[in-house]
């Protein structure tokens, strides 16, 4: 039995936190809101799993930066986003804060609301360190809930990151009415562009064909259960976007990320076409249908 400390106490900490403990294990769960002390909480514990959103990472790194964590304790982010000062992603955070324990990257097509209805799943830990992978597949696997390991961390938090930019792009589409083939082409030429950033961070071309690329992709951008989608089909309905992200339940990721990718992009010299239509979009430079056709009439191409 290990001790597990979950930050965040949103849907997808308390959700994991439910898998956890199912297993047995001792969960203490922890929030901005939570009376007990950090001291008291992380005490002794094997595993600390983020679950916050990405503006709150830096937050709680320097906190547990003050702790005495031990240096065999597993860190754990669960996290799908970019830092907006310096473009990098949550596991590269904690790796840096904590540059003595092995850090695991959770990802994968998991719908908060289908786990905590205990539907079947799959996810992935991702970890340069195989065991600290290991002992974290073992803590949260379960019948309904089966997960893989994967030694390319940073494949894995990109593909889980970058589809949230492709899911608002995938609600807008669902959103115009579009239909089924504007939308598989869409999906197909959003993956491209994410191994296109993915590859050119460092990350390997094959992780974004498992679960936490194409397997996240589908989930996210065909489901009204995610957020991004959500974002993006309702932008078509011809609402503005501050009064989408007000009514929202919980962060949707993908806006922030599409500027820090879209910095990222021009910096790197890399294409992201779909990206930029949708930044265009968020910042109300574009109408849906404008974004749409943008796309529809680029130079034509080899595939």
């Amino acid at each position: 039995m290990s001790k597990i400390a979950i930050i965040g106490a949103g849907v997808w900490g308390t959700a994991l936190g439910f898998l956890a403990s199912q297993n047995g294990h001792d969960v203490r769960l922890w929030s901005r809101r939570s009376q007990e002390r950090l001291e008291d909480v992380f005490k002794d514990v094997n595993i600390i799993l983020s679950a916050v959103s990405m503006s709150g990472v830096g937050f709680v790194v320097q906190n547990l930066q003050r702790l005495d964590i031990y240096p065999d304790t597993i860190f754990i982010t669960a996290t799908k986003g970019l830092d907006t000062a310096t473009t990098r992603t949550p596991s590269q955070i904690w790796q840096a804060a904590f540059p003595e324990n092995p850090v695991v990257v959770l990802s994968g097509p998991n719908l908060s609301k289908e786990i905590q209805r205990s539907l079947p799943a799959a996810t992935v830990v991702a970890s340069t360190h195989a065991k600290a992978a290991e002992v974290v597949q073992k803590a949260f696997s379960s019948l309904n809930f089966r997960v893989y390991t994967n030694p390319d961390p940073l494949g894995v938090e990109l593909g889980g990151t970058l589809k949230n930019v492709m899911a608002i792009a995938a609600g807008t589409c669902d959103g115009l009415q579009l239909g089924t083939n504007a939308k598989a082409a869409l999906l197909t030429r959003g993956l491209a562009e994410i191994i296109r950033v993915g590859t050119d961070w460092g990350a390997k071309a094959e992780t974004f064909y498992g679960l936490s690329g194409l397997g996240d992709l589908l989930a996210t951008c065909n489901s009204n259960l995610s957020r991004n989608y959500q974002v993006g089909y309702q932008l078509a309905q011809g609402k503005m976007l501050s009064e989408i992200l007000t009514h929202l339940e919980g962060t949707a990721e993908g806006v922030n990320t599409t500027a820090v990718l879209i910095e990222r992009a021009n910096r790197r010299g890399v294409s992201v076409p779909i990206t930029y239509q949708v930044d265009r979009l968020l910042k109300g430079e574009i109408t849906p249908q404008a974004a749409v056709e943008a796309l529809m009439l680029r130079d034509t191409k080899p595939e």
